[in-house]
């Protein structure tokens, strides 16, 4: 009955493509397609009986508690206005140098994603405080685009991320599942704290990958990328910068730092976010009452989301499992001429290009929890999957013409600005983030080295 759980699978995407809701796409045509089977005889009912135990599972699973906790971090320090006075007193201090501008605007979605985790409110408040600022100063309206797109999607990879949360708690369940698979019954175990250790290193590649290609054009296209003199009516002084710079990072180590050293667990640490969140709203008198039911408003309507699509994507990875999906992927996949390499670059392809249709969450709920089992149980790492997992549909956020990122910079980016130029401005990026999953391919260790150098391999 494979061939049924391709008809689920094909269904489930084409009524996302028409706009319907994500979990009710999910759950609804999956509980269509197994009474469909049970009256046809196709489908075993007692799979329905695990659907209450599974719900329950989530409902228990204190590692999801994160999710809204980060959420709510993210929201308070978008609101706080951290972003408005980090470009301002970066671009201060480095305005003044060739391409310093363009840096500035890559720190600043580095902290910010470190800070938020939320790639949408990134890139948007980007857009709106650095574009006209960038276009003001002289640079191409092509870097400019493709700096803030770029940097405004390090949340995906940079930790503490909200996606490498919700994809830790999928490769946990993958991974467990596939050494269960080859006979082991003391299965090993990867949690997010292994993820976020293997994401901190790409993460700062890319950073670093950014930065040396803003200054190569620097070098080679000055006219793109002006340097600015600084008014004398700009001071920079040590109490600005560390008044800047000091708060999201103290809370940024706090939270990372407890995580890594294994001080608190992922949900712990987001508490800690949380709080902390509020003390520096607090603190730069950002915090009314009507800006606080604000911020829980939008955490309520995206953890709301999150949970269901979770809870819809468990009816039909119960449904799928159920018409023989899985085995049919493990056949596919297995035979694969090339081995590993191939059934990893078909795998990466693939969501590649659901990442235009698809959002992260949906694609990490639906299509992990199928194909990552299959691979890891060729003996791939889960940590370096993750991670390559993360940047492959970084990537793809932000490649024209469907990527996520491209859009929600086209809503806010002022008129005198071309969809054709953003498209072109992104592009040396997309180039840059192949590049690393390249050398991260070549070179697994820069993955797994810190999560081993901290955890014990």
């Amino acid at each position: 009955m494979e061939w049924v759980a391709l008809l689920l699978f094909l269904a489930v995407i084409g009524l996302l493509l028409a706009g319907f809701p994500v979990a009710f796409s999910l759950g609804g045509t999956a509980l269509i397609f197994a009474f469909g089977g049970i009256l046809g005889g196709g489908f075993e009912a007692a799979f329905l009986t695990a659907l209450p135990s599974r719900i329950f599972g989530l409902m228990t699973n204190e590692t999801l508690v994160a999710v809204p906790l980060f959420v709510f971090m993210g929201i308070t320090l978008e609101r706080a206005r951290i972003a408005e006075e980090l470009l301002e007193t970066l671009s201060a201090m480095f305005g003044s140098l060739r391409g310093g501008l363009g840096i500035s605007v890559t720190l600043v979605g580095m902290l910010l994603a470190a800070s938020t985790g939320i790639v949408g409110a990134t890139v948007v408040t980007m857009g709106l405080l650095s574009l006209p600022t960038m276009l003001k100063r002289g640079y191409s309206a092509e870097i400019s685009t493709g700096i803030i797109c770029a940097s405004g999607t390090l949340g995906q990879i940079i930790p503490p991320s909200i996606i490498l949360v919700m994809l830790g708690d999928v490769m946990s369940s993958a991974y467990q599942r596939s050494q269960l698979a080859q006979g082991s019954f003391s299965p090993d175990t990867v949690s997010v704290g292994d993820l976020f250790a293997g994401a901190v290193i790409p993460g700062l590649l890319l950073v670093l990958l950014y930065i040396a290609y803003l200054i190569v054009v620097a070098v080679v296209k000055p006219s793109a990328m002006p340097a600015h003199k600084r008014p004398d009516d700009e001071p920079i002084s040590l109490l600005r910068v560390l008044r800047a710079l000091l708060p999201p990072l103290l809370l940024i180590f706090a939270v990372l730092g407890s995580i890594l050293g294994g001080f608190a667990t992922p949900t712990e640490a987001a508490g800690v976010g949380a709080g902390g969140a509020l003390f520096i709203a607090l603190l730069r008198r950002q915090l009314s009452r009507q800006r606080l039911q604000e911020i829980m408003r939008g955490t309520l309507r995206v953890s709301s989301m999150v949970f269901l699509i979770l809870i819809g994507a468990s009816v039909f990875s119960l449904v799928f499992r159920g018409y023989g999906g899985d085995d049919g992927v493990h056949a596919v996949l297995g035979a694969l001429p090339g081995g590993v390499f191939t059934a990893v670059f078909v795998v990466m392809v693939v969501m590649f290009l659901l990442g235009f249709v698809l959002d992260f969450i949906e694609i990490t709920f639906v299509v992990v929890p199928i194909v990552a089992p299959v691979l890891l149980g060729m003996g791939l790492d889960p940590v370096w999957l993750g991670i390559m997992i993360a940047i492959n549909l970084q990537t793809s956020f932000l490649t024209p013409p469907f990527g996520f990122a491209l859009f929600y910079l086209r809503g806010v980016a002022p008129s005198s600005v071309t969809t054709q130029q953003i498209y072109r401005g992104v592009m040396p990026f997309v180039g840059l983030q192949i590049l690393a999953l390249v050398i991260l391919a070549a070179f697994p260790a820069i993955v797994t080295w810190l999560p081993e150098r901290l955890y014990g391999p």
